[in-house]
């Protein structure tokens, strides 16, 4: 079984404790989203990461994008809020997340694309590409809801 894994069900949130945690919509110049490949699963992922204490929302996700990327971004806008009950992040049998996630696109302001200890790869794909690349669940929600372009921000 991959760690981190997703359980689903009615309320199973109950069974978990609260997470608040960040992600990042970052194009390139021709509209491809950059995904990243989590190193302890496999799977394709946007930046994104736990509020540390001591952090703000904006600073939790520039820093997250800093930490896997390398990239610096600058926030332009909030795509959503995200806080199903019906769905909790397993990292081990003692460490069940229920996410508060904000999804926020930016825009890069310097750095170099690269690795960390947490990817194994980074690069910009386009939607169309999306169906042969293994994407966490609700990354994928998320980069749907911003490709929407509207000035609606989700909650969900």
């Amino acid at each position: 079984m991959s760690i981190p894994y997703f359980e689903y069900g009615e309320r199973v949130g109950r069974t978990a404790r609260i997470r608040i945690g960040c992600a990042a919509i970052i194009y390139d110049d021709v509209g491809k989203v950059l995904l990243t490949r989590r190193s302890d699963n496999g799977r394709w992922c946007l930046p994104s990461g736990a509020m540390n204490p001591g952090e703000n929302l904006e600073e939790t996700c520039i820093r997250e994008v800093w930490e896997e990327t390398g990239l610096q971004v600058k926030i332009r806008r909030l795509v959503g809020i995200y806080s199903t009950p019906h769905r909790v992040t397993v990292y081990a049998e003692d460490s069940r997340w229920q996410l508060v996630g904000l999804c926020f696109e930016t825009e890069i302001v310097g750095g170099q694309l690269g690795l960390s200890d947490e990817t194994t790869e980074a690069g910009f794909y386009s939607i169309e590409a999306f169906s042969g690349i293994d994407i966490v669940e609700p990354h994928l929600e998320w980069i749907l809801d911003a490709q929407t372009n509207s000035n609606r921000i989700y909650i969900k």
